[in-house]
């Protein structure tokens, strides 16, 4: 087997709330990883559903306020990555509400690092790039054109580029109530996963 001879160090993150077996979303997430040890890269895995963090409450929880240890876990792996996975499934067409909350633990203003005096951005992850993978019910089409994939759009501007993760990339597996849909879905990830993508 042939490997990269630069390996990239990679953080999957399984952003489906439901810490239950058999969700597609955690497939994918096998997927990728497996082809990410086959490419020859270093992986960590994040199951957003298995860590334990309170929803935050108030602007001043989440600008002094602590991390608690998962998320303070989580924000050492990504300082340790150069490309982040993020996996989910549209739920409402967003981000289900824990991987929201998820997000906002991760990006507290003392990871961020925001100046007070100027409220500049020192992004921490500049450097890094991103793969985004949302599923759902609906044609991957209809969603692109009809709702102009606007949580990924979100996503990307709001909440990625904000701590300096560039570029981003996303692919969207729709119809996943289709078997041929879901093994082409898991068969793409694993390519993706092989290449670092």
């Amino acid at each position: 087997m042939n490997h990269p001879p630069d390996p990239r160090p990679i953080l999957v993150i399984n952003g489906h709330p439901d810490a239950a077996p058999g969700h597609y979303v955690g497939a994918l997430a096998d997927a990728y990883c497996a082809g990410a040890v086959q490419g020859g890269h270093r992986v960590e895995r994040v199951d957003i559903a298995t860590l334990d963090f309170a929803v935050l409450r108030s602007a001043h929880d989440w600008e002094f306020g602590a991390p608690p240890p998962a998320i303070a876990a989580v924000q050492e792996k990504l300082l340790r990555c150069r490309h982040v996975v993020l996996l989910y499934p549209l739920w409402l067409g967003d981000l289900p509400a824990l991987a929201k909350a998820f997000l906002e633990q991760v990006a507290r203003p003392s990871f961020v690092r925001v100046v007070p005096e100027t409220g500049q951005v020192t992004q921490p992850l500049h450097g890094r790039s991103a793969r985004l993978i949302v599923t759902m019910g609906m044609p991957a089409f209809f969603y692109r054109l009809f709702y102009r994939s606007h949580s990924l759009k979100s996503l990307e501007r709001n909440v990625l580029r904000f701590v300096g993760i560039r570029p981003v990339k996303s692919i969207v597996i729709g119809s996943i109530e289709d078997e041929a849909c879901r093994a082409a879905g898991l068969a793409k990830v694993r390519a993706l996963g092989v290449a670092a993508a």
